[in-house]
């Protein structure tokens, strides 16, 4: 079957193949179930209205495929959340903590795609 991770990030497809390849290389997973949102790290970060939908998209990356590590990431030109790099870090930071407090089975990390399309832990 393979070994998964899970990734919330947002729908732009310039950051698909990135963070993917660096999940998947940095944490010898097979495959990488992906949970997507425009401006996701907004999304968790800021508003809650869409909160349920993603934590039960998640629930069934765990059960069904056994993950056991969730990435939430926001990245460089962001149509969906024009912020600083700043802001976006402060908000990847809250959606991470946010992901935590759900105290589901997985360890969460929180990703940055900089202006090289290139992943940053935050």
């Amino acid at each position: 079957m393979g070994t998964f991770a899970a990734s919330i990030n947002c729908i732009d497809g310039r950051v698909q193949g990135p963070i993917s390849d660096w999940i998947k290389s940095e944490y010898n997973v097979d495959f990488v179930d992906v949970i997507t949102e425009p401006g996701s790290d907004k999304v968790l970060g800021r508003l809650s209205d869409l909160d349920q939908q993603i934590r039960t998209k998640l629930e069934i990356s765990i059960s069904a495929h056994k993950s056991k590590m969730v990435f939430v990431s926001g990245h460089h030109e962001c149509a969906a959340h024009p912020v600083s790099r700043d802001e976006h870090i402060a908000d990847i930071k809250k959606a991470a903590s946010k992901i935590d407090s759900w105290n589901l089975p997985v360890k969460v990390t929180g990703l940055w795609i900089n202006d090289s399309w290139n992943v940053e832990t935050v």
